[in-house]
């Protein structure tokens, strides 16, 4: 049995998933999505509970902001000619052009996009970024998630949702989200943030076995990290 529970701690409202199972002790866990679960035993008293809860309410809001350390950092787009975009960490020069169909190409650094008069060309923009990122994370987990089998996990389901917050988040259920508008980033910060999230599927939370299997996945993510978080700007 499950019941959604929230407490007042400061500023901030902390909710939380509450279920009882037959264990010894009370657990809380912190999921990559933000999400709390705390697992009690059968006979727990619910004040009890809640002051558990409160007394590990520092914790738990630390863990969420570290789940939302990295975040897109891309200022608004006026889509018209000249302007700079990026792809893959490489910057293209847009060009906007009135044809008979709606495309979009990359060519000798630039950006094309050709139009029917009465589209939107941002919209188009948007949609082949999209499907840009489709291919390309899906290419990347393919190409990473190998060094993750011995831990026994699924190849997860991929997910694209544009996130205002974050780069990339995972589900208690094994689902990898990733924000459409990391197809801008270079390759390697894409597969920092694919093995973040297929990190998080082993460890949770942001413990030092977290990092420490990040550090073994993939040695140089500090490098991807920082040019993550400076490139997109």
């Amino acid at each position: 049995m499950m019941e959604l529970q929230s407490l007042q701690y400061g500023s901030s409202t902390i909710e939380y998933e509450l279920s009882f199972q037959e264990r010894k002790t009370l657990g809380i866990k912190v999921y990559p999505d933000c999400t709390v679960k705390v697992l009690a035993p059968l006979d727990s008293n619910s004040d009890k509970i809640e002051s558990k809860v409160k007394e590990k309410a520092r914790w738990i809001i630390k863990q969420q902001n570290e789940f939302l350390s990295y975040h897109p950092l891309t200022p608004p787009r006026k889509f018209i000619n000249g302007e700079t975009h990026l792809y893959l960490g490489r910057q293209y020069r847009l060009k906007v052009e009135i044809g008979n169909k709606n495309e979009v190409k990359l060519y000798r650094g630039r950006l094309i996009v050709t139009q029917k008069p009465e589209s939107n060309t941002e919209q188009i923009l948007n949609d082949w970024y999209r499907q840009k990122a489709v291919i390309h994370f899906r290419e990347t987990l393919e190409k990473v998630f190998p060094k993750f089998t011995k831990y026994k996990i699924d190849f997860p389901e991929l997910s694209i949702r544009i996130m205002p917050t974050r780069w990339g988040s995972c589900t208690p259920q094994g689902k990898v989200i990733l924000n459409p508008e990391l197809i801008k980033a270079p390759k390697g910060s894409i597969e920092y943030v694919i093995v973040h999230e297929l990190c998080h599927l082993i460890e949770h939370n942001h413990t030092s076995a977290f990092y420490n299997l990040q550090e073994k996945m993939l040695p140089d993510w500090k490098k991807w990290k920082e040019v993550l978080e400076h490139s997109l700007v």
